[in-house]
């Protein structure tokens, strides 16, 4: 230890580390108290006071260097040295007993089995160097995977320092238990704000913030379940082995010499896992043979040497209360039903994709049917059944292309020979991201200078960006290597990008592209619903009560929000720290009053002068109608406008009187 401190303060530092690690040890791994939380508490306070007074005494693995750093800008890609790959999922005994039927003929007949629960989290890696927490990396696409460790730090019941001292690779899952997750959201009443959806995705979901704060107020776990280096003989001892490294494993471990033995625990863990503490949908069995498991390999994307055995998914039955059809990223038309909100595997589900016009058919699901819904996977809903028994009289078959004319009159559909899904005639995937970047950029939208129709397309023919998110992933260093930047401009365009990410909500809500949403549409969206949170979980019967919103709008909205491309978008601009705002206008001292503009201005244009108008609580419209207040002129007036104001008693005034307008209701 460093002389600089007294020996009785270094010896001091060292027992309180020690009896420190010992009670995260027991509470977090084992279950067990060694003491009260405040008892830990104050040893954790008189450690950092000790390390504020003696700073040469800190090192990485202390327990107060558990704290949340600086925020990032973006997550760094890490190539994992051994992949992580996903399981076969079966879904009965038969075909348990095909799987180890295809290993017998591989070589590994009756083997002995290591069966454990499957824990629903977020997979992550944990990487070991000389005894220290150096990497924590989540899986990714199996290949490369993102560099999360400063928000994995935060996490009380990972181990900063293990005993083990060569190169340790830890993998596990990162979770919220469920009376964890119960606590956050009766929080999240208390204050009136919207409760999560599942444990799964707020743990994901805090582990891929860039901020750590906001993982270190998450009670986020760490539940370890392999180990890649060293290699250990079997499975089973593998769990020991973490264990006595200090890691939590799930406690429900077992081997069995037979498959019925197996199958029974399995079964067993079905009735009881309710009562378990995380969330599971269903049982791992593995080889436990690791000599054997490596020797069988992996085939494509999973391992011959395990499945996941997936339990029953829960079910619910709803109404359909309509049919949308979503327009993808690919230009795809993908039907969803919508329906009356339903509690199934531990979420609320309001929609569910249908996927195209032939399952409609298969299912025969029309508008105000009873259906059964399911969770495939236990994470996306799908339509089980239709219960023909409770059907309406009054429900017809869903005409698929019709419904396309309706709700897309603009579009011209095509359904290629061969195919099942209809497309966007003549568009391909790469036109349709360039224009609804454009549009999101767009002055009407969140009018990012720098971002226009040429730099969208060098952007996303170099590959840099493949959805609106990635925007904000761009770096100088990226833009400044296309043909039509230099530096200046490349850091320039960076920076207007990166301060569009707190743009009014409703400017927000203009530039996700929703079909039918105009400014006027979007700044009403904003005002009733105050945040994107609530607009994504609005019912048709909620948007259909606005004024303007009616039923080919409510749908455009629906379908919006149900398409599975678009929320995925959505969660990553969020994770990126993209947060709208909504800022109260309604007290502004134009409140009430309705404008129009005629002509051109000479002090503003019409986008500008909307823009101040919207600021001071007014309403901005293109055309004149009953209640317009007043009609501003300007250079090259149309007729039409002057001779509606004249017809419904509008007050036409000139540009000064609307600048002096203004000018007054600003101060």
């Amino acid at each position: 230890m460093n002389t600089k401190a007294p020996r009785v303060v270094q010896e001091r530092i060292a027992k309180l580390r020690e009896l420190i690690n010992d009670y995260r040890y027991h509470y977090h791994v084992l279950d067990e108290s060694i003491m009260s939380e405040a008892a830990a508490d104050s040893l954790k306070h008189e450690l950092s006071q000790l390390e504020e007074q003696y700073p040469e005494l800190i090192t990485p693995d202390s327990p107060t260097q558990r704290v949340a750093g600086r925020a990032l800008d973006k997550f760094q890609k890490v190539t994992h040295t051994e992949r992580m790959i996903s399981l076969a999922d079966v879904f009965s005994v038969d075909e348990v007993q095909g799987w180890l039927d295809r290993i017998a003929k591989l070589g590994v007949a009756k083997p002995e089995l290591f069966v454990d629960i499957k824990m629903d989290g977020l997979a992550c890696a944990l990487i070991y160097e000389n005894g220290l927490l150096r990497q924590a990396v989540t899986r990714g696409d199996g290949r490369v995977g993102e560099d999360v460790t400063m928000n994995v730090r935060t996490i009380e019941n990972v181990p900063l320092s293990i005993p083990q001292q060569e190169h340790t690779e830890v993998r596990g899952e990162i979770v919220i238990f469920k009376h964890d997750f119960a606590q956050l959201n009766a929080e999240q009443r208390k204050q009136g704000k919207p409760e999560y959806a599942n444990p799964r995705n707020l743990a994901a979901g805090s582990i891929r913030q860039l901020d750590p704060r906001v993982a270190a107020s998450r009670p986020l776990r760490f539940m370890a379940y392999d180990m890649v280096t060293p290699d250990l003989p079997t499975n089973a001892q593998v769990y020991e082995r973490l264990q006595s490294l200090g890691f939590r494993i799930s406690g429900q471990q077992q081997v069995y010499q037979s498959l019925d033995a197996a199958m029974d625990f399995i079964k067993r863990l079905d009735q009881s896992r309710q009562d378990l503490p995380f969330g599971t949908d269903g049982a791992v069995l593995k080889v436990n043979d690791r000599q054997d498991y490596r020797r069988l390999g992996v085939v494509g994307k999973t391992p011959r040497g395990a499945v996941a055995y997936k339990y029953p998914a829960e079910e619910a039955t709803t109404i359909v209360k309509d049919i949308v059809i979503s327009i993808g990223r690919t230009g795809a038309a993908t039907p969803v039903a919508v329906f009356d909100p339903v509690q199934v595997a531990g979420s609320t589900v309001r929609h569910a994709s249908l996927h195209n016009a032939d399952e409609i058919t298969r299912l025969d699901v029309r508008i105000g049917d009873t259906v059964v819904i399911y969770k495939a996977g236990d994470i996306i809903p799908q339509i089980n059944r239709v219960l023909t028994e409770l059907r309406p009289r009054d429900a017809r078959p869903f005409d698929y292309e019709a419904a396309l004319r309706t709700q897309y009159p603009e579009l011209e559909f095509e359904r290629p020979i061969g195919e099942v899904v209809y497309r966007v005639k003549n568009a391909s995937a790469d036109q349709i991201l360039k224009r609804a970047i454009e549009y999101y950029a767009s002055k009407a939208a969140l009018n990012i200078e720098g971002l226009g129709e040429k730099n969208v397309e060098a952007l996303v023919d170099a590959g840099l960006i493949s959805s609106i998110a990635d925007l904000y992933t761009l770096t100088p260093e990226q833009v400044a290597g296309l043909e039509r930047f230099a530096d200046v401009s490349a850091h320039k365009l960076v920076d207007n990008i990166q301060a569009s990410k707190h743009a009014p909500l409703a400017r927000f809500i203009t530039a996700i592209g929703i079909r039918h949403i105009g400014s006027q549409t979007a700044i009403d969206l904003a005002a009733h619903f105050r945040s994107l949170a609530s607009l994504r979980d609005a019912q048709e019967a909620d948007l259909l009560a606005l004024p303007g919103v009616g039923k080919i709008v409510a749908e455009s909205i629906l379908a919006f929000f149900a398409d599975e491309d678009n929320l995925t978008m959505l969660d990553r601009l969020e994770a990126l720290g993209v947060e709208p705002s909504y800022q109260d206008a309604s007290g502004g001292k134009l409140h009430g009053q309705s404008f129009v503009v005629t002509g051109t201005l000479d002090a503003m244009g019409r986008d500008a002068a909307a823009e101040k108008i919207r600021a001071l609580g007014g309403e901005f419209h293109s055309s004149v109608v009953k209640n317009t207040t007043y009609l501003v002129a300007g250079h090259n007036t149309g007729q039409s406008k002057l001779a509606k104001a004249a017809k419904y008693g509008t007050k036409v005034i000139d540009e000064a009187t609307f600048l002096d307008l203004i000018d007054k209701s600003q101060k």
